[in-house]
């Protein structure tokens, strides 16, 4: 068959853009997954050839248009493949975290009257079989690994191979029914139900439709100098539109190589491996390779130690300078500090060959961004909300203002309102939230996205102050954000969460959260001894490193921005205890009123 040229972008829905790619780049490899050690590619043509298959048997299995199936599983490529083919079906695909309990699985599940679900392996399989008969309108349980579960014997659990064989014995009775169901997929029929965090309350189940991921994938596109050439690694959880932006959209939109890991807990040794020239980090995880670093030439000490602080005070001035506008001499002292420190430190955290660099789904310290800068990873700041499917503004690397987001990117709108809410248009808002008129209302007004989030236009560029809702006002009438705060305190490597506090108080507070693994070494180092994380967090030198470490912080704000006292948490944050939510963000409502008589003891003592 000729190739043709590939569809516009905005116009064209992805499952039929990878019809496309099936097609006219059939032998590129789209896809692959690290199996036993060993690294397998799925080609455009496979990738077409498997969802078609998947949706020929969602549909011998009753799924018809707008039906939502679920899939709560680790990302992998049947996640992705899953994903096209529910869109095939002309069904509704609706992530669900891996780490959510059972009751959070039940909410989501129930909420959006998921038919059907694709899960992993018997983990959460079991997780499901708490809350089956909570949920009538599940019919059947699709398991991708089946190991330790010889003994399931229900009639609603499917093998993955068996479901499979369905869907190659529908595509022989019904050979057409993929091609009519492409034709027949609208850009307003809806792609995704996708649910937000719920870090302030239940989560939402924002309404994506083929429109919203194909604008995103033509602005993300002219943005960046996305390509086929490109590759990335798909390890935040795919049910989070951060990673959809990644590996789904840009993916099959630019034609990127995605690669999937064998777990989370390879990724540093994945990404060694790859290399991926494409990286997108949230802030947890741009401050845990930055505390790595620090820890890493710590223990080295001595002349190493001496030649990564030199390096950093010399390419720091000009670390957020255009290349271009280098001078000779700048030029020069980067590369030899490139090759005597900065190489060894990139190849490390496997970014030597990264040239799109984001931080998004979360502020970060425009600090830490400098720091990155400085070691030649430069990292740019992207904005976006699951309501805006994931980007809405983006640094420019030829012109870069610290401390903003950037500018909107093509074919977005944003204003300023007059209470200072940042406000956005254009084809990438979203539909509304599912089964939520009442909240989508007073979200959406006349075509703008009330976003929730305080701002300032800064030269253009948009620079997020905080969230309307979690500002606070001390006794002097100041407002301070407190995510800018806890960033600037998140820099240290030995602070892994800082939630502040001081709404009406005459001073700041802030509750911490240690990071046991660098403190620990710390502690090892100075022959402290600890048994565990309590123990760790209570030790008197712990609680010195830390006063030191938040001085330090101080020292980069007004004083009243400063933290005048603090409290080190005696247990780490977790999901469980209903602290943190799936994607590790902190649920800060729940955590003030847990701990609000340590937080009133610091107040009391006044």
């Amino acid at each position: 068959m000729n190739k043709i040229k590939c569809p516009p972008i905005a116009e064209t829905t992805l499952p039929q853009i990878l019809k496309w790619r099936s097609v006219n780049e059939a032998s590129h490899v789209a896809l692959r997954q690290k199996d036993l050690g060993i690294w397998k590619p799925v080609t455009w043509h496979d990738y077409m050839a498997q969802a078609s298959e998947i949706a020929c048997a969602l549909i011998s299995l009753g799924i018809a248009a707008n039906d939502r199936v679920g899939i709560l599983s680790e990302n992998r490529k049947e996640w992705v493949i899953a994903q096209m083919g529910i869109g095939l079906a002309r069904g509704i695909c609706v992530g669900i975290y891996p780490t959510s309990p059972s009751t959070e699985i039940q909410y989501v599940t129930q909420h959006c009257l998921a038919k059907i679900i694709i899960c992993e392996d018997q983990e959460q399989v079991d997780k499901l079989l708490l809350i089956k008969n909570s949920l009538p309108h599940l019919k059947k349980v699709i398991v991708l690994d089946m190991k330790g579960m010889k003994n399931y014997d229900y009639p609603w659990i499917i093998n993955f191979s068996q479901f499979v064989a369905l869907g190659k014995d529908f595509i022989n009775t019904d050979p057409d029914i993929i091609d009519r169901n492409l034709n027949s997929l609208s850009l307003k029929d809806t792609a995704l139900i996708v649910y937000t965090s719920g870090s302030t309350g239940k989560p939402k189940g924002a309404i994506l439709t083929w429109g919203n991921l194909s604008f995103t994938a033509w602005s993300a596109i002219s943005g960046n100098s996305f390509s086929a050439s490109d590759s990335c690694v798909s390890y935040l959880p795919l049910c989070h539109v951060a990673e959809q932006l990644v590996s789904v959209i840009t993916g099959i939109g630019a034609g990127i190589e995605v690669n999937f890991g064998e777990s989370i807990r390879t990724i540093q040794m994945d990404l060694q491996e790859i290399a991926p020239t494409v990286f997108l980090g949230v802030p947890r995880i741009w401050e845990k390779m930055h505390s790595v670093i620090l820890v890493k030439a710590e223990e080295a000490g001595g002349i190493r130690l001496w030649m990564f602080r030199s390096a950093l005070s010399i390419c720091e001035p000009f670390a957020e300078k255009r290349k271009l506008s280098w001078s000779l001499r700048e030029h020069c002292l980067f590369i030899i500090c490139y090759w005597l420190v900065f190489r060894s430190l990139q190849n490390h955290l496997g970014l030597r060959r990264a040239r799109i660099l984001l931080s998004g789904a979360a502020p970060i310290s425009s600090d830490l961004l400098k720091f990155f800068r400085t070691i030649g990873i430069p990292v740019r700041e992207a904005f976006g909300m699951t309501e805006t499917t994931a980007l809405g503004f983006m640094q420019d690397s030829t012109k870069i203002i610290s401390g903003t987001v950037g500018f909107p990117l093509p074919g977005v709108e944003a204003k300023i309102a007059s209470d200072g809410e940042l406000m956005m248009r254009g084809e990438m808002i979203f539909e509304g939230y599912y089964n939520d008129p009442d909240t989508t209302s007073e979200t959406l007004k006349d075509g703008w996205l009330h976003t929730g989030d305080l701002a300032e236009e800064l030269e253009g560029q948009f620079r997020i102050i905080g969230r309307k809702k979690e500002i606070i006002i001390t006794a002097g009438g100041k407002n301070l954000s407190p995510s800018e705060l806890e960033n600037n305190l998140k820099i240290s490597p030995y602070i892994k969460e800082a939630i502040v506090c001081g709404d009406g108080k005459k001073f700041l507070s802030a509750l911490i959260q240690i990071d046991f693994d660098n403190t620990s070494k710390w502690a090892e180092r100075k022959s402290l001894a600890f048994t565990n994380y309590k123990s760790l967090a209570s030790n008197k030198d712990v609680y010195k490193l830390i006063d030191t470490e938040i001085i330090k912080a101080n020292g980069k704000v007004s004083n009243v921005a400063g933290i005048k006292k603090f409290v080190i948490l005696n247990k780490e944050l977790d999901h469980d205890d209903d602290e943190m939510t799936a994607t590790q963000k902190i649920r800060r409502n729940n955590i003030l009123k847990k701990y609000k008589d340590q937080i009133s003891r610091i107040y009391d003592l006044e």
